[in-house]
């Protein structure tokens, strides 16, 4: 009897580095990779969850992906709906044996699995996300440190090196006997361009995909930028001021892992310094707040958080309005939620601080917060995004109780000569249907 594999990709659309879609090709005599765009649901007026940068970026990434594939003579089934639904319609149609994905520990991610277990066909889960397998943590995820500098510093003493990658299937089984009609209900109807971007992804070197993943990270390193990192991480605009990784890393055409081997070598080859430092710093911060999940799970879901003293939350929803609109009155803030909005970008000092006013200065439910950037974030990431979002609320692990920060500061510090404000001033926007 064949073993006939469901691979379905979810934030890992890539090949390299990528040992749950090498094993299935490895133990299958006939391969379907699958692609289950969920349901595109309004979350606010006639604003979708997953806004339009997000869906072309995706859509990018898709595109790369099912190319990569058809040269190794398979190629990539697209389905929309719900996940289970359509994974049992294909199992039924094809005789599937085995069903392989990536593990995602989120709640509705952790939900879509159980259903799928339910069909009773064999799941194989990989988790395969972080820059540090949890197996090699010094710690078991579920007893991690709370506070990240005493989880950063265990995890230094330990010395993890990454010395191998899982490398790209070098041949593929072939596809299922059979046609299947797509019916992907996804309208590209108006697609938002401004040349301004610091990360313009309707340009060849910043489309969504593996392959310029991969070039956009050796060129980075080619330009030595780890070098100057720290020093330009917190500019509100530009290209080469941050790394830029996030958007691919989000959707996994490149794997943190993969982005941590490339970044050793390239530390051994040039030297290393404080700011080649910090990316991998970054990247464990990013760990971080994906351990976390094994610790506290949908806790880190609840209105309140971890926090176990709540303030209470009033949330306004035309000062809510205000803030997704661009109109708050606050120069710094409107520049910052208008490039949002137009590029599907922004700055990380300009998350925090357009974060911090939509909680302490607008006292609004800072989950309203989380949700917008879900939509309009091409670098959109369950766990990055909600503990972001917690961390500056008050309401993660964070001893401080939340991070407040002081907008006429940080205009001062960041944009002395307004001309991050005064660009994005002269951009209107209008939130009608996308």
């Amino acid at each position: 009897m064949p073993n006939i594999t469901i691979y379905c990709f979810r934030n890992d659309l890539r090949l390299i580095d990528n040992p749950a879609f090498l094993k299935a090709a490895s133990e299958s005599d006939i391969l379907l990779p699958l692609f289950c765009h969920p349901n595109n649901d309004l979350i606010y007026k006639s604003v979708r969850r997953v806004g339009i940068h997000r869906q072309t970026f995706l859509r990018q990434a898709l595109n790369q992906l099912s190319a990569s594939l058809k040269l190794m003579g398979s190629g990539l089934i697209e389905v929309q709906g719900n996940i289970c639904d359509q994974i049992k319609k294909i199992a039924d149609a094809i005789g599937a044996t085995n069903i392989f994905f990536e593990k995602i520990i989120a709640p509705e991610e952790l939900e879509q699995e159980a259903l799928i277990r339910s069909l009773g066909i064999p799941v194989v889960t990989f988790w395969q996300s972080s820059m540090i397998d949890p197996s090699e943590l010094p710690f078991e995820p579920q007893n991690m440190p709370d506070i990240f500098t005493e989880f950063r510093k265990q995890i230094e003493l330990k010395n993890i090196e990454i010395k191998t990658l899982a490398q790209s299937p070098s041949k593929l089984p072939p596809l299922p006997n059979k046609k299947f009609e797509s019916d992907i209900n996804i309208n590209f109807t108006k697609e938002i361009k401004n040349q301004k971007s610091s990360f313009p992804y309707t340009e060849n070197q910043f489309l969504g995909g593996e392959k310029t993943a991969l070039a956009h990270l050796e060129n980075y390193l080619l330009k030595k930028l780890p070098h100057s990192y720290k020093e330009t991480r917190n500019k509100l605009s530009g290209i080469d001021f941050s790394t830029k990784f996030s958007p691919w890393l989000a959707i996994g055409c490149i794997s943190a892992k993969y982005i941590a081997f490339k970044l050793k070598e390239f530390e051994d080859q040039f030297g290393a310094n404080e700011s080649s430092y910090w990316i991998w710093f970054e990247l464990l911060w990013r760990d971080y707040f994906r351990f976390l999940h094994f610790k506290y799970g949908k806790s880190l879901y609840l209105k309140n958080g971890l926090n176990k003293n709540p303030t209470h939350i009033n949330h306004n929803e035309s000062k809510f309005e205000a803030w997704i609109h661009g109109r708050t009155g606050n120069q710094l803030i409107d520049a910052g939620m208008r490039e949002l909005f137009l590029t599907g970008y922004l700055s990380n000092r300009m998350r925090q601080i357009v974060a911090s006013y939509l909680i302490y200065d607008l006292e609004c439910d800072w989950r309203k917060g989380a949700q917008w950037f879900e939509s309009q974030l091409i670098d959109y990431d369950v766990y990055s995004n909600h503990g972001n979002w917690l961390y500056i609320a008050g309401n993660g692990t964070d001893p401080r109780g939340g991070r407040r920060f002081n907008t006429t500061k940080q205009n001062l510090e960041h944009d002395p000569t307004d001309i991050y404000k005064n660009y994005w001033k002269e951009q209107s926007i209008n939130i009608s249907p996308i």
